[in-house]
């Protein structure tokens, strides 16, 4: 409908009428008990026409709405007020009509006010009768809820609602106004967008989807007639409830009858209307995290997007100005949960561990080059447990359980898998080394490069005498492995696949602490416990940081994997894909935050080594021994990762990644890290297969793509010939070997060979090595063999020797 133009006498009249009236009329319309009190004359001196005319309205708050990363899924609803505007056109015709019939009949009749309602008003309510009327038409009513809404002050709300005369005229001066500038429709359009129907329902899409189920453009006359009946007193009127359902019934009926006197529908339609039965089929909307996606336990994930929006400064100053926007701003968001990847995940902990365990399988899994966040899965309820009538257990922490404090098990709403309050995070065990690989290769130390490792390796890094980690006798931290069949020389791929710490512990002092915890922290590491931070101080002696002491979570070291999967890229971890708000416009905020912290050769190096543990390999890979052997042929898919223990095993993590998802898990006990229970890796219960299951469903129907393989001095490095030691004796072939630049160590095991017993047989590698690499002598055994001579007979510049099965050397 356009807009009216407006009879100039009409208009005229009513301002005179309105002033006349002011003091009297209003006031005995509204409040009979003061039509004569000197209240009531002071607002009638208040000259009407100079009453403010120009009403600011800002929009009434809006639900904002999130979806997983279909854009379809509904993950979860967060609102302030349920509320979702609609056009007038997308609202049945019978809802338009049953708000009139109920409100205001004379609506397309009178200009904002209507005179002969206040004259009617007036009358009644002077002749004492038990029933008061009131005088406020639909257009003033929209009035006072949009000036409600557009209070910047709680003051302005109440003086917007309190029962005066000075309010009631200013409402009708402001109506007056609006009657002029916009149509009847936009008027209907914003009352019924703003209205409140109860039950936390507000505006007509609201209330047709709490009350019915369905949007207001499929309403039926019964359905319409009852929520118009209800703006009048929502509580009064409630069907939902017993003392309210006989009352919403009598005014639905009322205001169908209404609707015959109007002839807006006919006696008929009015009489099948009002025998219907009165049955409320919708539900009050989800609100929050708590209320989303119970069966596929989304509540994590939507703690997770929450947690981020307030950390979001684009989004208001102050963690209340950003709550608001998030829950009055009519945002529709789609985030990053992948529907697919996250049920596999769910699935997956939960076959691995039921709800009732104190052991936490903890799954995150982030997209490479994007930072998207696919899959946040734990065997956790996602709930607030009632102190009342709790759920959980007394803590497995025995100092909280000996004051009857309860954990986390089966419900909270901790972040456990993104960290966060009290959530520090858990030692994710060998999984760091690749922090000391990526160290180590940006110094120019390349895959090949080859240490005798140890069956225990005395460092330079100073600890406390004593401590078991020390040498017997000294303060230097002193690392073994976990089996004694890993000493010998390795290179990084076997010893990132044998997990050797007599490998690892050395290639960090030679390379620097300090520079494999900045490496870590390039590729998004954090450091949250206080024991940490004050390590990091003096990072240079962290010995045991390349085997993962520090506290980490499931997502920072998906995320931290998932930088090299994506060559390099460090994209900062984030929840959505795409924001748009209440008018349609995308958000930059939801775009991806990247940025090139590792060398590309250095990235596809990294991720070359990572292939091994997992039962992968690329053409240029030496692996041998893999810890988590099985990965590559559950996945299907090119695969890399490592898997990860603490000490006596108080928590075990996996990392499997391909090039679209990382997938990391750690297992622990949140409530107590110093947990006495054995957290596995490849027996049932264990950590492996809730990653590798998670990332076999998330990898189902998706294109296999490959790692691109490193080259050059990223895999060989800067090559230096090895001095012809044949034949001649160790410590002369030490001496000259050392005085090359190399390290050297002796294999016992004697070769077959033309030379000496007990001379040099041949080196390993032969004919050139790694700078400062291991150059291992082979002893002969003097009894005449099939070798060719000197050491050019091998395969100069590739560093292969290492890659065969170790003997016993000794340095």
């Amino acid at each position: 409908m356009r807009k009216r133009d407006h009879n100039v006498l009409t208009n005229a009249a009513s301002l005179l009428v309105c002033g006349l009236l002011a003091g009297v009329v209003v006031a005995a319309a509204a409040f009979p008990a003061v039509a004569m009190s000197g209240l009531a004359a002071k607002a009638g001196a208040e000259t009407f026409d100079k009453l403010p005319s120009e009403l600011t309205v800002k929009k009434a708050p809006q639900i904002s709405y999130l979806y997983a990363s279909d854009g379809k899924t509904p993950l979860a609803t967060m609102y302030d007020e349920n509320r979702r505007d609609v056009k007038l056109k997308d609202v049945s015709p019978l809802m338009q009509k049953a708000i009139i019939a109920a409100e205001d009949h004379d609506f397309y009749k009178h200009n904002g006010v209507d005179m002969k309602g206040i004259a009617r008003a007036f009358v009644n309510n002077s002749s004492g009768a038990a029933s008061q009327q009131g005088a406020s038409t639909l257009t003033m009513q929209y009035v006072r809820l949009a000036i409600s809404y557009s209070a910047d002050h709680p003051q302005d709300v109440v003086a917007a609602t309190e029962d005066t005369p000075a309010r009631k005229l200013k409402e009708m001066r402001y109506a007056m106004q609006i009657d002029r500038d916009l149509s009847k429709d936009e008027i209907l359009e914003r009352y019924l967008n703003i209205a409140a129907f109860g039950n936390g329902a507000y505006g007509i899409f609201a209330a047709s989807q709490t009350y019915f189920g369905k949007h207001p453009k499929d309403l039926k006359l019964e359905e319409a007639a009852l929520l118009a009946g209800m703006v009048k007193a929502p509580t009064a009127f409630d069907p939902t409830t017993v003392s309210g359902k006989p009352q919403a019934l009598d005014r639905r009926n009322y205001i169908i009858k209404n609707m015959v006197e109007l002839g807006t529908v006919t006696p008929a339609e009015a009489a099948a209307a009002t025998a219907a039965p009165l049955v409320v089929k919708g539900k009050r909307a989800p609100n929050g995290c708590v209320d989303t996606n119970k069966k596929d336990n989304w509540g994590f994930f939507c703690d997770y997007f929450y947690r981020w929006w307030m950390s979001q400064e684009a989004f208001g100053a102050t963690t209340y100005d950003r709550e608001r926007r998030l829950k009055s701003g009519g945002y529709h968001i789609v985030t990053s949960l992948d529907v697919q990847a996250q049920r596999g995940a769910q699935k997956a902990v939960l076959r691995s561990q039921p709800v009732s365990s104190t052991k936490a399988a903890m799954v995150a899994g982030v997209e490479p080059g994007t930072g998207r966040v696919r899959a946040l899965a734990v065997n956790r309820v996602f709930k607030l447990d009632n102190p009342e009538k709790p759920q959980n257990k007394l803590s497995s922490d025995p100092r909280k359980r000996a004051k009857k404090l309860r954990g986390t098990v089966p419900n909270t709403t901790n972040p456990l898998l993104t960290g966060g309050g009290d959530i520090k995070g858990y030692q994710a065990g060998s999984t760091f080394k690749i922090f000391t690989i990526v160290a180590a290769l940006e110094k120019g130390i390349p895959l090949q490069y080859t240490i005798n490792s140890e069956k225990q390796f005395k460092s330079e890094y100073i600890i406390q005498r004593g401590s078991p980690a020390a040498c017997a006798g000294t303060h230097f931290y002193c690392p073994t492995n976990a089996s004694d069949s890993m000493v010998g020389p390795h290179n990084m791929w076997s010893a990132f696949g044998s997990s050797v710490n007599t490998y690892f512990v050395p290639l960090q002092q030679r390379v620097g602490a300090e520079n494999v915890v900045a490496a870590a922290k390039k590729l998004g590491i954090t450091f949250r416990t206080q024991e940490d931070l004050d390590l990091e101080k003096g990072a240079h002696q962290w010995g045991a940081f390349t085997l993962g002491v520090s506290q980490t979570t499931p997502m920072e070291l998906a995320n931290a994997y998932a930088t090299l999967a994506a060559d390099g890229k460090y994209c900062e971890p984030i929840p959505v894909q795409e924001i748009r708000d209440q008018d349609g416009k995308k958000l930059d905020i939801a775009n991806p935050r990247c940025k090139q912290v590792v060398a590309t050769e250095v990235a596809r190096a990294a991720v070359d080594a990572a292939r091994c543990p997992v039962g992968d390999n690329s053409k240029t890979s030496q692996c041998r021994g893999r810890t988590a052997p099985n990965v590559r042929g559950v996945v299907g898919h090119p695969v890399a990762g490592k898997s990860g223990t603490t000490d006596s095993e108080k928590s075990a993590s996996l990392v499997a990644m391909t090039k679209q998802l990382s997938v990391a898990g750690i297992m622990a006990d949140p409530d107590w890290p110093q947990t006495n229970q054995k957290m596995g890796h490849n027996e049932k219960g264990g950590i492996n297969a809730p990653v590798y299951e998670t990332l076999r469903d998330a990898m189902k129907g998706k294109e296999k793509i490959d790692f691109v393989a490193p080259n050059g001095k990223s895999i060989t490095g800067d090559q230096r010939p090895i001095p012809d030691v044949k034949c001649q004796s160790v410590e002369t072939a030490r001496s000259r070997i050392k005085g090359a630049g190399f390290e050297v160590a002796v294999d016992n095991t004697k070769v077959a060979s033309s030379c000496p017993a007990g001379t040099v047989a041949r080196t390993s590698p032969e004919g050139r090595a790694v700078k400062g690499g291991l150059v291992v002598l082979e002893l002969s055994s003097g009894a005449a063999g099939g070798d060719t001579g000197g050491n050019t007979g091998g395969n100069p510049g590739t560093g292969t020797g290492p890659g065969r099965p170790p003997g016993r050397p000794n340095g």
